[in-house]
């Protein structure tokens, strides 16, 4: 019997005609309802007819995870007073619900997905509702680029629904074609805002750790709220172990229930937080609780202000959640989660101050997350780059080029990018594509139903006390007897289908759960085979990775890792889950990384040549190279000239001052003359060094290389200047003496003369080249500089006479004249004079 009363008391009832009005006249509507309103429940139900006689319809709700699904479908079925499977049903990853007579089906976005890849049209399908489409999980923005493609397409009857308690409408509206949208009231209840913060400062969490001080904080919060505050309480957190810890800390509360809601939680907890208590309760959740879910009884919410997303970090291929704070938008939600029945409160754990600087929404997941899956159900669906997909965020190109590597790499998409019939296969099984990849081509090797058993344990995070041995953790997974033990037997019997197709790994049968374990890893993540290399592990993706010290795995020569993070302020990563492998596993399932080359570099102050076999980053054998690539050796050279700079050649006293005047030359005349900074002549190697470094094989040969020989190569012959070069920067200058005095061209801004102070008498002018004074220090007969100067003329007036007082005494045998200016230049004594 239908529940009427339960039904007309939803405030979404209100916005049902002109939800109606908007499907019938445009096709599409978004639909923005408030928590409790009864969007998830009362819509479906009016949109398939089976209220009030209406003409009969099939819709499909998608809901983004499998708790909510199951229970969407079991409130509905109770709304109509039947059990689920009869009018209303549901499907989820390993589960289905559903009757001949079902007209309202909950699937979760991956089913969805799958659904719309068989079968394009969605044959007898006539309503499609995306509900909670504000999470912006990646699957459900990816059913709904494919149901607007289908719509557009196949089926213009097709109607869509974008629904939520707060979204961008505008946006979605726009990506639906100009949908309506339409607008539900809620009944919405005051909720008094409590800020907690800590007493004292914790550490940011980051990766998957939070500060256990915080977590302390957040179990005495919920004991404060239940000392303040009538009700049940329901606290957000992270994840499964923040509840764990903060469930421990919640010992000893007397008549209230402490209950742990989470995807992983099983069936009977979950179903048992959907209906009112006989006892006071506070229900410990992840951001499952957040909008999915109404928890009856409610009225204090208290927000850790974390929250879980997905990450990738594509330079070292990993990719896993991490602990963010949550948006503000998701504070919204959860505080509203207080106000659903009645007057509540939200205690927050962290300052007023704070809240500001929170991000206003979550990140969308195509934005953060690993595209491979994505990437795969575009090319499926036969737009490769997804250019051509109504998205509200176009997927980061870096992303999808390190997504179409991966697929490549598994033979999932062809050169082009285009699905092959192995992608399409990979992209029906309701598996990221590696762990597709990993049971296709360990079936035969290893059998079907272990192959099976192995990639079940990689497709959900096992609990941590599983270990990080993948083979003892799927011993504990066939002995075991709690919820996630359960959910795996179930994954088992789904896969465990035998592979029809040949294995694309070439090795004899595995045997023991090490074997299968180790292949099964590699397969699905061969860049991650490890060889042991001192106290860690280089991974073929060239990452470094450490085990536990506690670790069963420690001292094994070769690990397959399967789940891994990088520790904040770390280039390397810490082994989570991984399994012992032999080179020959590693080598045939990293077979596309395995490489046979010349390797010749610069090393240890030489060129080193060797012919290197490698898997990826990791090197399995090296032998010397006598004759190496000419074209390779070149590189290591250049690299060594670049490491040790160019004095690796041999620079004679005349190459230095061959490099000095032409440095000097640029510098105040600039072109033709060439700029000879070590940048430069790096730059320009190919055309003042290239005979030498043609010849050359070793260090040895560069050292026997002359540098200046080599250097007037850039001279500007073509232009005739080149046979200018002593004319505008002469290596010496004939001064009034005589003599030809060297020239030191060490600063470039203005050479130096240094010269004897009687061999400069009666010259006026102070010397130049190339229009450039020079500056010139006067030498006493000791050779000693007695001044500087750049205006002789100035010198002669007013600085000679201090200078002959201080030197005549002491160089007596020197002619000092009174007037030097007038005097005859000399390099010689008086007594030399006379004679």
């Amino acid at each position: 019997m239908i529940r009427y009363d339960a039904l007309g008391a939803l405030p979404v009832h209100g916005a049902l005609p002109a939800l109606n009005d908007a499907l019938e006249g445009h096709g599409t509507a978004v639909l923005v309802a408030p928590p409790g309103t009864g969007k998830t429940t009362l819509v479906p139900l009016a949109l398939s007819g089976l209220l009030d006689g209406s003409p009969a319809r099939k819709v499909v709700v998608a809901e983004p995870r499998r708790i909510a699904a199951r229970a969407a479908a079991r409130r509905m079925a109770w709304l109509l007073g039947e059990r689920a499977g009869e009018s209303v049903g549901y499907t989820v990853r390993g589960e289905r619900v559903v009757g001949r007579h079902t007209r309202v089906e909950v699937v979760t976005t991956g089913v969805l997905l799958q659904r719309l890849q068989r079968d394009q049209e969605l044959a007898g399908v006539d309503v499609v509702v995306l509900d909670e489409c504000h999470e912006r999980h990646l699957d459900a923005d990816t059913a709904a680029a494919f149901l607007w493609d289908v719509r557009q397409t196949l089926r213009p009857e097709l109607r869509l629904v974008a629904a939520s308690a707060t979204t961008d409408a505008a946006g979605w509206a726009g990506l639906l074609g100009g949908a309506p949208v339409v607008e539900a009231a809620g009944v919405a209840h005051p909720v008094e805002v409590v800020w907690a913060p800590p007493a004292r400062p914790v550490r940011p969490s980051h990766g998957m750790w939070v500060d256990p001080a915080l977590l302390a904080h957040v179990a005495s919060v919920v004991r404060r709220a239940l000392a303040e505050r009538a009700g049940d309480v329901l606290c957000f957190l992270p994840g499964v172990g923040e509840i764990a810890r903060v469930a421990g800390q919640l010992g000893g509360l007397g008549d209230v229930d402490v209950l742990q809601v989470h995807g992983r939680a099983p069936a009977a907890v979950q179903d048992a937080v959907l209906v009112p208590g006989e006892r006071r309760r506070v229900v410990l959740a992840t951001a499952v609780a957040e909008s999915s879910l109404t928890v009856p009884g409610v009225r204090v919410v208290v927000d850790s202000g974390l929250a879980r997303e997905p990450r990738v970090d594509h330079a070292r291929g990993l990719s896993a959640l991490a602990t963010v704070r949550a948006s503000r938008a998701s504070g919204r939600q959860r505080a509203g989660r207080a106000g659903r029945e009645a007057p509540g409160a939200v205690y927050r754990c962290w300052a007023e101050a704070e809240d500001a600087r929170l991000p206003r929404f979550p990140a969308p997941e195509i934005q953060v997350a690993d595209l491979t899956a994505f990437a795969l159900q575009a090319a499926c669906w036969g737009d490769a780059d997804a250019s051509g997909l109504a998205l509200l965020d176009p997927p980061p190109a870096g992303a999808m080029a390190a997504a179409r590597e991966v697929l490549t790499a598994v033979g999932a998409v062809d050169s082009d990018g285009r699905a092959t019939g192995r992608g399409a296969r990979l992209a029906r099984l309701g598996l990221h594509p590696r762990l597709g990849r990993a049971l296709l081509d360990a079936a035969g090797p290893a059998g079907a139903e272990r192959a099976a058993e192995v990639v079940a344990l990689l497709s959900e995070e096992a609990p941590r006390d599983y270990g990080d041995d993948l083979a003892a953790a799927l011993r504990t997974a066939r002995r075991g007897s709690d919820a996630y033990a359960g959910r795996w037997r179930a994954e088992v019997r789904r896969l465990r289908t035998p592979s029809s197709e040949a294995s694309a790994v070439d090795r004899p049968p595995t045997t023991g759960e090490d074997g299968v374990a180790g292949l099964v890893a590699a397969l699905a993540f061969p860049e991650r085979v490890a060889k042991a290399d001192g106290g860690s592990y280089l991974m073929a993706s060239g990452t470094r990775a450490e085990l536990p010290d506690a670790s069963p795995l420690r001292g094994a020569p070769w690990i397959a890792v399967a789940v891994a993070d990088r520790p904040v302020g770390k280039g390397h990563a810490r082994v989570q889950l991984a399994a012992v492998i032999d080179e020959e596993t590693a080598r045939s399932a990293a077979a596309s990384l395995y490489s046979e080359r010349q390797e010749v570099h610069w090393a240890d102050g030489d060129v080193v040549a060797r012919r290197v076999e490698r898997l990826g980053a990791i090197e399995l054998a090296a032998r010397p190279l006598r004759n190496a690539d000419p074209v390779l050796v070149r590189e290591a050279l250049l690299e060594g000239l670049r490491q040790e700079g160019l004095r690796l050649l041999r620079w004679t006293p005349d190459a230095d001052v061959l490099r000095q005047r032409l440095a000097f030359l640029h510098h105040h005349l600039g072109d033709p003359w060439p700029e000879v900074s070590d940048s430069a002549l790096h730059a320009r190697v190919d055309e003042w060094l290239e005979p030498e470094l043609s010849r050359a094989r070793r260090r040895a040969d560069l050292a026997h290389t002359d540098a200046g020989d080599a250097l007037k190569r850039l001279l500007p012959w073509s232009s005739g200047e080149a046979l200018r070069l002593d004319e505008l920067a002469p290596e010496r200058i004939a001064v009034p003496s005589g003599s030809r005095i060297r020239i030191d061209y060490g600063n470039p801004e203005q050479p130096v003369l240094a010269v004897k102070l009687q061999e400069m008498f009666g010259l006026q002018a102070t010397p130049e080249i190339a229009g450039v004074p020079l500056l010139v220090h006067l030498l006493s007969p000791a050779g000693r500089p007695a001044a500087v100067t750049a205006d002789l003329a100035s010198f002669w007036k007013d600085g000679y006479k201090g200078v002959r007082a201080e030197l005549r005494g002491r160089y007596p045998k020197h002619p000092w004249p009174e007037d030097p200016a007038a005097a005859e230049p000399t390099r010689y004594t008086n007594a030399r004079l006379r004679r």
